[in-house]
C-alpha cells in the first residue's frame, strides 16, 4: 500500500471493504482510516461469506485492545488471515496465549533478546549489512525489496541456530504465511499456501528439536534455549517448542525487510530528509523510529472480546473479532503532529506502536532496532544519493504492509 497518502476523496464507510486485497497492493487505505478515526472509530464489517469483525483505528483504542488481555483475548487467534477459524494452537503458541503463561515463556525468551544481550551481535550484523549493500554500489539497478527479504535471516539465522543452507527456504515459507495471496508467494490458492507454509515451518522446527534430542550438539542458540524453558511448573513440550520456534521465525523475518524498503523509499522521495540524516549521524536512531512509524509493517493485530465491551463510542459484542489497525494508530492526528509527513527529527514525540503494545509487544524489538540502526548507518556512509529505478510493487496482504519490488539506483559516496 502507498505510505504517502493520495488526495482526499469522499469515502462511504458503509461500502468500505478492509479485506479488499487490492486496497493494499494497488490502493491507499490511509484516507479510509482517517475518515474512520474521525467518524467511525469503532467500525463493523460483514464479509460476503458471513464472517464479521470490528475495527478500531484510533491510537488509544488500539493500545487498549492490545494491552487489556483480560478484555480482549489472544487465545482465539491474532492474525486476520485466520478470521473465523479459532487458532488450534491457542494456549501453546506464544502469540496466541494470554498471561500468565505467555509472560512466563516470553520472559525466558526475552532475557536473550534485551538490548544488552544483543549488543554483542552488533559487529556480526554490521559485517552482514556491509555484504548486503555491496552489490548496490555496482551502478546497476538494485531491487532492494526483493533482496531485503533475506536480510533478517542473515541476522537472526545464527542467533536462532539455523544453518545458512536453510535460510532461503524459511524466508519463503514465512512470507507465504503472512502474504498468502501475493503472486510472489501464492501456491495454488490462499488456503493451500497457508496450510503448506504452516506445516512446513512447524515440521522444520519439530525435526530440529528431534535432532537435538537425539544427541546432535547444541550451540547455545535461541532455539536451544527454548528447549530449557519452563511454564506452569513444567518444561515446554516438543510441540510447544516447535510452535514457539515457528513464532520466532515469523517475528524475525516478516516485518524488518518491509521497514527497510519503506524507509528507503521515503528517503528516495525526500532527498532533504536523506541529506539531514547524512549530515548528522546522531539522527540515525530518529530515522529508525520514524521509519518504524511510517511503514507500520505489521499493519494490524486481531483479538476477541471476552464480553460486551464499550470502546470507540460503541459496543463490541462478546465473542467478536476486533482488528486493531497499527497502520492507522501510527498516523493518528491526536497523537502525532503532521502524521502524514515523514520527519526524522520528530524525536521524543514519536511514541509509535509499530512493535505492538502490552503483553505481546515484540520480544525481538531490541534486535530489530539494532539491525535497522546499523543498516542505515552503513547505507548513509556509502550512498551519496538514492533514486527510484522503476515502480515499487506493493505486497498483496492486509496483514503486512510492504513491498516485493523496489528497484533503486544509488550513487556511491566519495570517501574523504
Amino acid at each position: 500500500m502507498r505510505l504517502t497518502p493520495g488526495a482526499g476523496r469522499d469515502i462511504d464507510l458503509a461500502r468500505v471493504d478492509l479485506f479488499d486485497l487490492d486496497l493494499y497492493s494497488l490502493g491507499d487505505p490511509h484516507p479510509i482510516w482517517e475518515v474512520m478515526r474521525s467518524k467511525a472509530p469503532l467500525h463493523h464489517q460483514v464479509l460476503p461469506d458471513g464472517r464479521e469483525f470490528w475495527s478500531v483505528t484510533r491510537y488509544d483504542d488500539v493500545c487498549r485492545v492490545l494491552g487489556e488481555y483480560q478484555t480482549f483475548t489472544s487465545e482465539r487467534g491474532t492474525v486476520v488471515t485466520h478470521l473465523g477459524v479459532d487458532d488450534v494452537a491457542a494456549g501453546r503458541l506464544l502469540t496466541s496465549t494470554d498471561p500468565p503463561r505467555h509472560t512466563q515463556v516470553r520472559r525466558a525468551i526475552g532475557a536473550r533478546l534485551t538490548a544488552r544481550a544483543v549488543a554483542s551481535w552488533q559487529d556480526r550484523i554490521r559485517q552482514a549489512v556491509v555484504r548486503f549493500l555491496e552489490p548496490a554500489l555496482d551502478g546497476g539497478t538494485f531491487d532492494l525489496a526483493e533482496r531485503a527479504h533475506r536480510l533478517p535471516m542473515i541476522v537472526a539465522g545464527p542467533l536462532l541456530g539455523i544453518p545458512e543452507r536453510d535460510w532461503d527456504e524459511l524466508v519463503q515459507l514465512t512470507a507465504m504465511v503472512t502474504a498468502p495471496s501475493d503472486p510472489h508467494f501464492l501456491l495454488g490458492n490462499e488456503a493451500a499456501t497457508l496450510a503448506i507454509s504452516h506445516h512446513e515451518l512447524v515440521t522444520y522446527i519439530t525435526e530440529w528439536v528431534a535432532r537435538r534430542r537425539s544427541g546432535e550438539g547444541g550451540d547455545g542458540s535461541l532455539l536451544d534455549h527454548l528447549m530449557t524453558v519452563h511454564a506452569g511448573g513444567a518444561p515446554l513440550t516438543d510441540e510447544e517448542i516447535a510452535l514457539d520456534g515457528y513464532s520466532l521465525l515469523l517475528g524475525a523475518n516478516v516485518t524488518t525487510p518491509h521497514t527497510v524498503s519503506g524507509t528507503v523509499l521515503a528517503l528516495a522521495e525526500r532527498p532533504e530528509q536523506f541529506a539531514k540524516a547524512q549530515a548528522n549521524s546522531s539522527l540515525v536512531p530518529n530515522l529508525v523510529e520514524e521509519g518504524l512509524r511510517w511503514t507500520s509493517a505489521a499493519c494490524n493485530f486481531m483479538r476477541y472480546a471476552v464480553s460486551d465491551t464499550r470502546i470507540g463510542g460503541g459496543t463490541v459484542p462478546a465473542g467478536s473479532a476486533v482488528v486493531a489497525w497499527i497502520g492507522s494508530a501510527n498516523r493518528d492526528e491526536s497523537r502525532f503532529t503532521d502524521p502524514h509527513e515523514f520527519d526524522i527529527v520528530r524525536g521524543n514525540a514519536n511514541h509509535h506502536v509499530a512493535f505492538g503494545f502490552g503483553p505481546h509487544y515484540c520480544v525481538g524489538g531490541p534486535l530489530a532496532r539494532m539491525t535497522l540502526r546499523v543498516f542505515f548507518e552503513e547505507l548513509l556512509q556509502r550512498f551519496a544519493a538514492i533514486d527510484l529505478d522503476g515502480e515499487p510493487r506493493h505486497l498483496r496482504s492486509y496483514f503486512i504492509a510492504g513491498m516485493t519490488h523496489l528497484p533503486i539506483a544509488v550513487q556511491k559516496r566519495r570517501t574523504p
